[in-house]
């Protein structure tokens, strides 16, 4: 237990922090920020996967959290009946081309030796493939973005339970990993981060721009929830009574029926707010429970002692027989995995889908810095790093401006440097995580929490 103390301290100093802001700002402010936090936790431990344990740098992480945002979209959301009708066909027949052009290219790599024969027939298969491609679904996404554009224009999803599409979308980037690693694994991590971070530009320009699979930038809104909706719990008795209960001292002190109904109105408003967000935190936290409780015993299992065997150094682990590819592939993958579902999850807790955001300053070098600075190799610290730096980018301006009316409280309202730092509050949030950036590396270079290798 004395080993897990620094864990309990700090997770203490930090669920303390989000009760503060519950307590000074508000309860729906303060549970909003424990589930972004939950959500990049869940995105730490993928990065960590793939860095702590096997030492892969992946500038991916937001072509995999996009796959999982898109996953949500294909799954959840109805299918449009018009859309499948107008070109469903040539997209299927276009999926089936490109179904036949992987196996054909595998049975030639099997079949044949590495020879200009072989090279040549691969090319034939991808020119006549594209030209197919090209004919069947050149007409089909024209018809499909000309129905409705305005409230439609894509083929829609399979309408299916929202959590499932968690899965799928874990599948999805899993996949994209798959295919990746094939390619990518084998070049020298500066390679490997590069060619990471383009791949996963081309997913999201690909998902930008293809508008017949997910409207593009036009966005996808309205997406399922698995928690009630705020306006139903508004108009349910049972929850309204809840309210009632729970501020029976407060609405007593209030004489008029009236102004007790406005009063009592406005704290459901407020309440079924809270509730929904509680209910989106307890099932962000299950999943972050079940996801430390198997990385933790996947870490100090056999496996991976193997996995920081390989990290630690590639060429005593292959002399000594393990298959460093291999295993890399699969790491890859698990990691990719897990970056998917945390892609899933966002779209869910935001009830849209915004392909438009998901740039690499917000998914790929955040998630970053919240794992070297919560601890590398250590699932407690990345999760805890995913807590900090999210919660320093979401406090950082009223914590800038409460700093600043402190220390200008002197001087007049109208004082000219006062009101320009007031006004420039907002953009002290990037001043302000620097400085805790720096400060976490200068006194704790290895992270808040960093790794400790346990003896079994």
């Amino acid at each position: 237990m004395k080993q897990y103390l620094n864990v309990v301290t700090a997770y203490i100093i930090m669920f303390t922090l989000i009760i503060l802001v519950g307590i000074f700002q508000s309860w729906s402010q303060a549970l909003s920020i424990l589930n972004y936090c939950l959500i990049s936790a869940v995105m730490t431990i993928g990065a960590n996967i793939q860095w702590g344990y096997a030492g892969l740098i992946n500038f991916g992480i937001m072509g995999y959290t996009a796959l999982g945002g898109l996953a949500v979209v294909l799954v959840s959301v109805a299918p449009v009946p018009e859309a499948w009708k107008a070109g469903g066909i040539n997209m299927i027949g276009s999926l089936g081309v490109v179904v036949a052009m992987i196996v054909s290219i595998r049975y030639i790599l099997k079949k044949f030796q590495k020879s200009k024969k072989r090279s040549y027939l691969i090319a034939g298969i991808i020119l006549i493939g594209l030209l197919l491609i090209r004919l069947l679904a050149g007409p089909g996404i024209e018809s499909i973005e000309a129905v409705e554009p305005a409230k439609t224009g894509f083929l829609g999803g399979l309408g299916m339970p929202i959590l499932f599409s968690w899965i799928v979308g874990a599948f999805f980037a899993g996949g994209l990993a798959y295919v990746i690693g094939k390619i990518a694994l084998g070049l020298r991590a500066d390679y490997l981060a590069i060619a990471t971070l383009l791949i996963a530009e081309i997913v999201v320009s690909i998902i930008k721009h293809e508008d017949w699979l997910a409207r593009g930038v036009k966005n996808v809104i309205g997406l399922k929830r698995p928690v009630p909706y705020e306006i139903d719990l508004q108009t349910s008795p049972w929850f309204i009574n809840l309210v009632e209960k729970f501020n029976s001292g407060k609405l007593k002190v209030i004489d008029t029926i009236s102004e007790r109904q406005d009063v009592l109105k406005q704290l459901v408003i407020d309440a079924s707010s809270v509730y929904v967000k509680l209910c989106m935190a307890g099932l962000f936290l299950t999943v972050v429970i079940i996801l430390l409780i198997v990385t933790q015993k996947a870490l100090y299992s056999p496996w991976g002692r193997k996995m920081r065997a390989i990290r630690d150094n590639e060429e005593a682990a292959s002399a000594m027989g393990k298959n460093v590819v291999k295993e890399h592939l699969l790491i890859f993958i698990l990691g990719s995995a897990v970056v998917g579902l945390a892609g899933a999850m966002m779209v869910t807790n935001d009830g849209l889908f915004t392909p438009g955001s998901y740039r690499p300053m917000r998914y790929t070098f955040v998630i970053w810095v919240m794992v070297i600075v919560g601890g590398t190799g250590n699932n407690f610290g990345a999760i805890l790093g995913g807590f900090v730096v999210w919660f320093l980018w979401v406090e950082a301006a009223p914590i800038a401006l409460f700093l600043i009316n402190f220390f200008t409280a002197h001087l007049p309202e109208t004082n000219a440097l006062k009101v320009h730092l007031i006004e420039s509050a907002p953009y002290f949030r990037f001043l302000m995580i620097g400085i805790g950036v720096l400060l976490i590396m200068r006194y704790r270079p290895q992270g808040i929490l960093p790794e400790k290798i346990i003896k079994q």
